[in-house]
């Protein structure tokens, strides 16, 4: 059983991808999580971190979904850390963009992207998600999407009182301001931890990307920031989320509602 903190330090790798290449992509990433020498609770890679943000899922061997989950056991176990991240991932001859959160333990939990990228087709090539998917690991509630799902506040508003929305993404430079404000944004609003993991880059379709990975806390204030290839850590304090709560009560206002 996984021991409850008040403290939670994460770690944000903002990484270039090598194109519908899942075993050079795990290579480099087994090599920065290797590189990685202070303890952490939870290590966060970018969306699609195997393939980069491909519309031809049909590139990419059926096995390699689960190759690559056996390799986030694999490394989860060996840094005695959370490792997320998201993949291209077929089922029953169907195609998701699925996020695994996979523990310490090799227990995972899977979230399918809600909201496809119409602008780029994905929603003709991938099944689109259609449930939350909420994680509690080490005391901490997260609430996990992907990056798309960033745009839409009512699929990321807090009524399950989670304690850290978490996006994984390939989010391209000429919308980075959008991401910049939209992380703030859902952090306020929410009062919530708010985490962004983007890649850095070009990829093979010519659309360049620049990081921007960052972490809000409750009140909407960067802990952490960069637009470099590079490996960014913070931690997560439930004093921070329980103070800040207490004092504002503005998530005792919110509206509430269901969604079908």
């Amino acid at each position: 059983m996984i021991a409850m903190a008040k403290e939670l330090t994460i770690t944000l790798v903002q990484s270039p991808l090598f194109w519908e290449n899942p075993e050079r992509n795990r290579e480099m990433f087994s090599k920065k999580l290797d590189a990685i020498s202070n303890e952490v609770d939870l290590i966060i890679l970018p969306e699609m971190f195997t393939t980069a943000f491909t519309m031809q899922p049909k590139n990419i061997k059926e096995e390699e979904g689960i190759k690559t989950v056996k390799w986030m056991q694999r490394q989860a176990a060996k840094k005695n850390a959370a490792l997320v991240g998201s993949m291209v991932f077929q089922e029953d001859g169907r195609y998701f963009n699925r996020l695994h959160f996979v523990e310490p333990d090799g227990g995972f939990h899977t979230y399918d992207k809600r909201h496809t990228f119409t602008l780029a087709g994905e929603d003709k090539v991938y099944n689109a998600g259609e449930k939350k998917v909420l994680v509690e690991y080490k005391g901490f509630r997260f609430y996990p999407l992907i990056c798309y799902d960033l745009r839409f506040p009512v699929w990321s508003r807090n009524t399950e009182n989670y304690d850290a929305l978490l996006y994984v993404a390939n989010w391209p430079k000429p919308r980075i301001t959008a991401w910049d404000t939209l992380l703030r944004a859902r952090a306020i609003e929410n009062m919530a931890y708010c985490i962004g993991v983007n890649r850095i880059g070009q990829d093979d379709t010519g659309h360049a990307y620049v990081g921007h990975s960052a972490v809000y806390d409750c009140l909407g204030n960067q802990l952490v920031f960069s637009d470099k290839e590079t490996v960014l850590h913070t931690t997560l304090r439930k004093e921070h989320i329980e103070t800040t709560r207490n004092k504002l009560k503005f998530l005792d206002d919110r509206d509430h509602f269901i969604l079908e």
